[in-house]
């Protein structure tokens, strides 16, 4: 049952097309009917990926969604990331799940910071990507120049799948190398409508008859450079992350979609083995474990409730068992079980691997906690970032602490920002720390809406935090510049107000335990 599940994630620089191309590609797996905008008005839909209201009022992504679609027997389970580098945390802990991902570029601009970061994070993992070029139905840059970017900034060979018959207002469609197909615009849309025609090669005169002259000419110059200059398609290097196959295309006029569903069917690894304690755990093993990567909280405004995310790695989960809890050893039942679809969701009574399970309102479940049947096991932790910006966050109703309370401690289980607090104070001013700035907002914006606890920030001077102990904690403990605060888990951390006092400090005491955050410096 596990051959036939495709896990994978699509990462992008904001503003690439990620999103769009998610509903594209739900709208031709026939998971909906039709697609939504990302910055839709009046009655247009929604994008189905961005379900929260922040999202849709600001037309970004701010966190991970996960959606489920069939199509040829084959079972995808897509999981939407934030493109936005203030929530990189959220997209590491999903692509922990995935065992594949589509790498959108926008043609105009190449691989932007953002999207080179995700990469690293799909490399730490030998996650194999297929590279999806964006927009060339708009001006851009020559293939080539995108494609030799991909190649040396990234220390991938490539293998161009297809080629763009022109770019712009010069785009007269694309031509799949493997097929000889031709997919060309029509209508006043100029969008991909199902025009196509079969060719029996780059010289066929048949392409003569559906391009301009201009057009046939410069597809076969540069489709012929393009199948001599580049590697050729190989699976095993592409599924260990050495290969990146290139199909070019508009995820807006629908381009090169299906080409994708195609190629994740065809190429992408069904659900890979996991890292664990004891070695790794194949997906054929008969013992039911999976890791949590995500817990989001208030997706059903009707019941407020909590779901854990699990990614099941081996075995086949049938609702209703009874599992162990890893961290606390604990049994936990699986009586609600959801197959999610960004904010809506439906009971699954089994689930196989590489599929994920909604668990509704496993309130003592946490990221990266493991979960297993019968044998325990226990998955590699999942690495916080290391943040760079730190507020105090104090509800303006007094009335209203109990709210606060609940909501910064829900916040804080989602990852939605990390929560600091001073011993001395308990909760009354908590810290919070964040990767990116947009971080506070989407906190300060689910505290009024979802927990009625209106909050102000106050900024702080400190830049810079390390991991520590309790003995390092209490000596640095009342020095200038420095503060000790200490995370739900019991991590002590050391927030500096700069980079070069941190330094010094480091330099005139040795003996301090002062680490780096895992992911620090790798996801902005």
């Amino acid at each position: 049952m596990t051959l036939n599940r495709r896990t994978f994630a699509i990462i992008s620089h904001p503003d690439a097309g990620k999103t769009t191309l998610t509903e594209k590609l739900l709208l031709q797996g026939g998971a909906i009917h039709l697609a939504g905008e990302v910055k839709a008005r009046g009655q247009a839909r929604r994008a189905r990926s961005d379900w929260m209201k922040i999202e849709q009022q600001r037309g970004i992504s701010v966190t991970s969604s996960v959606m489920t679609f069939q199509k040829d027997d084959i079972v995808f389970n897509l999981l939407d990331t934030p493109g936005h580098e203030d929530f990189s945390e959220d997209t590491y802990r999903t692509l922990t799940a995935v065992d594949s991902a589509i790498m959108v570029i926008d043609a105009a601009k190449g691989i932007e910071p953002q999207t080179r970061k995700l990469f690293e994070v799909c490399r730490l993992r030998s996650v194999p990507i297929i590279t999806f070029v964006n927009k060339v139905d708009r001006e851009g840059r020559p293939a080539f120049e995108t494609i030799d970017e991909v190649a040396d900034a990234l220390a991938l060979d490539v293998c161009p799948m297809n080629w763009p018959v022109g770019m712009g207002g010069e785009f007269e469609g694309l031509y799949d190398f493997n097929s000889g197909r031709l997919s060309q615009p029509s209508g006043d849309s100029k969008a991909f409508e199902g025009k196509t025609s079969d060719h029996s090669g780059l010289n066929a005169e048949t392409l003569e008859q559906v391009l301009t002259p201009a057009g046939v000419a410069r597809l076969r110059e540069e489709a012929e450079l393009a199948q001599a200059g580049y590697s050729d398609f190989d699976l095993t290097a592409f599924q260990n992350g050495d290969l990146t196959p290139v199909y070019f295309g508009s995820a807006l006029k629908e381009f090169g979609v299906i080409e994708l569903i195609n190629a994740i069917a065809a190429y992408a690894p069904s659900p890979r083995p996991q890292p664990s304690s004891k070695g790794d755990i194949d997906p054929s093993e008969k013992e039911v474990t999976g890791f949590i990567f995500k817990v989001q909280a208030n997706m059903d405004p009707q019941h407020r409730d909590r779901i854990a995310f699990m990614r099941v790695c081996s075995g086949k989960f049938e609702r209703g068992m009874v599992i162990t809890h890893g961290t606390t050893g604990k049994p936990f039942a699986t009586k609600y079980a959801h197959q999610v679809f960004g904010s809506e969701r439906e009971t699954i009574d089994e689930a196989f691997p590489g599929d994920v399970v909604g668990l509704v309102n496993a309130t003592d479940v946490r990221v990266g906690d493991t979960l297993w049947l019968d044998k325990p096991v226990e998955f590699p932790a999942i690495p916080s970032f290391a943040p760079e910006y730190f507020s105090v966050a104090r509800v303006k109703d007094t009335g209203r602490y109990k709210q606060f309370r609940r909501g910064i401690a829900q916040l804080d289980e989602e990852g939605v920002v990390q929560v600091l607090r001073d011993v001395d104070q308990g909760d009354s001013a908590p810290v919070l720390a964040a990767v990116g700035p947009m971080q506070f907002d989407v906190a300060v914006y689910r505290l009024e809406n979802e927990f009625g606890a209106p909050v102000e920030l106050s900024p702080t001077n400190y830049k810079v935090a390390r991991r520590t102990d309790r003995e390092s904690g209490s000596k640095l403990q009342g020095m200038r510049g420095v503060r000790i605060l200490e995370k739900a888990d019991g991590t002590l951390m050391a927030l500096f107000e700069s980079q070069f006092w941190l330094e010094r400090l480091e330099a005139d005491n040795p003996e301090l335990v002062l680490e780096r955050l895992v992911a620090e410096g790798s996801a902005g």
